[in-house]
């Protein structure tokens, strides 16, 4: 009956390894995400506070929610924005997205 059925032998034992390569392996995953995800996700962020702490009376912003404006009080939470003649409305300043150029805001 052997015939149909092939007989199991042992293999060669494996090289043998570092028993660091698993650690040296994290270190290179974490410093990839580091240098990926983590590094410019900060760096917006830093830019992102940097815009919000100079935001002045008469710039005109463009909020997370697509409402665009000309801000006309600025608090120290929130900012006034003039969104149609005579409609003001107040935001947190988080929510500005980004500073349009002078200008771009002609009809209000």
């Amino acid at each position: 009956m052997d015939f149909l059925i092939s007989s199991a032998y042992a293999q060669a034992g494996a090289p043998a390894t570092s028993p660091y390569q698993p650690l040296i392996m994290m270190v290179i995953f974490i410093a990839i995400f580091y240098f990926l995800l983590i590094r410019p996700q900060m760096k917006r962020a830093k830019e992102h506070r940097a815009m919000v702490s100079q935001l002045a009376k008469g710039d005109e912003v463009l909020t997370n929610g697509g409402i665009a404006g000309r801000i006309e009080d600025v608090g120290e939470a929130f900012v006034t924005l003039e969104i149609a003649n005579g409609v003001r409305i107040k935001v947190q300043k988080h929510a500005v997205g980004n500073v349009l150029p002078k200008g771009t805001l002609k009809d209000i």
